[in-house]
């Protein structure tokens, strides 16, 4: 029994069954560019997301700054990767660290609360959420 509760909770979460942070079904982020761990325009999660790519956010010029001299450049464009960059006013699926750490610094872009996980809520409050965007 325990071993297949472990393996359920492996299991993906799908579109139609994932929630946001209002406990409503999960809109998508983004598809221009096309966001999410899965790259399926939401930000879905499973297990293999170590990152949490969990909250939806339209990154701005001062939050791509911090995060590219945190060792994560989002703006330069990766064609191997099929990544043309980002730019401010895009919605991306950020990993929720990521975010706290720019919430602390001051510098958190503005979140889409429709769009990001419920499961942010393990990482940031709603408050923090609703406060930045």
């Amino acid at each position: 029994m325990d071993a297949e509760r472990e393996g359920a909770a492996q299991e993906p979460i799908l579109p139609l069954g994932a929630l946001n942070v209002m406990g409503t079904p999960l809109v998508p982020c983004s598809y221009d560019p096309l966001t999410g761990f899965f790259r399926d325009g939401c930000c879905n999660t499973d297990a293999q997301d170590l990152g949490s790519h969990l909250i939806c956010a339209r990154v701005t010029a001062e939050f791509l700054r911090f995060s590219q001299a945190a060792g994560n450049d989002l703006s330069t464009p990766r064609p191997e990767y099929r990544f043309a960059g980002l730019k401010p006013g895009d919605r991306w699926c950020l990993c929720a660290l990521r975010w706290l750490q720019a919430w602390e610094a001051g510098v958190a872009p503005p979140v889409v609360l429709e769009s990001t996980h419920i499961q942010a809520l393990k990482f940031v409050t709603l408050e923090q959420l609703r406060a930045a965007g």
